[in-house]
C-alpha cells in the first residue's frame, strides 16, 4: 500500500494506506486535489475525535455507527445517512457510541493529512 498522491484519478479503497487519526480510529486519506479532499474514518466503540478547528469548511457524512458531535458547543448524536457542516474555525469533535465510519470532505485539502 502507498499514500494517494494528489490529483490521483482513481483511488482503490484497498490500496489506499491506513493511518492512525488517534487512538481506536484509522484514517484513509482518498482522492483529493489543492481545492478538495475526501478522507475516510474508520471508528471503534469509545474512540474521541477530540474538539478542534481548522481554517477548512468540512462536511462530515456518517456512513454507518452512531457518534455524539459536538459543533460551535451545540451536541447532537448521529446516525447513518447523517450530514454535518463544519465551517472554518469552528471548534467540533466526536465522540462514537457505536463502531462506524465517517466520510469527510474539505476544502481546501489538509496540507496536514499528507
Amino acid at each position: 500500500m502507498k499514500p494517494t498522491e494528489k490529483k490521483q484519478r482513481w483511488v482503490p479503497h484497498q490500496e489506499v494506506q491506513p493511518q492512525s487519526g488517534g487512538p481506536g480510529v484509522t484514517r484513509r486519506v482518498l482522492a483529493y486535489n489543492d481545492g478538495l479532499m475526501c478522507v475516510e474514518n474508520t471508528f471503534e466503540k469509545g474512540a474521541v475525535g477530540a474538539l478542534h478547528s481548522h481554517p477548512h469548511t468540512q462536511i462530515t457524512y456518517v456512513v454507518s455507527g452512531v457518534f455524539r458531535f459536538t459543533i460551535d458547543g451545540e451536541t447532537h448524536t448521529v446516525r447513518a445517512g447523517d450530514t454535518m457542516l463544519k465551517e472554518d474555525g469552528v471548534v467540533h469533535g466526536c465522540t462514537c457510541l457505536e463502531a462506524g465510519v465517517l466520510l469527510d470532505i474539505f476544502t481546501p485539502m489538509r496540507e496536514d493529512f499528507v
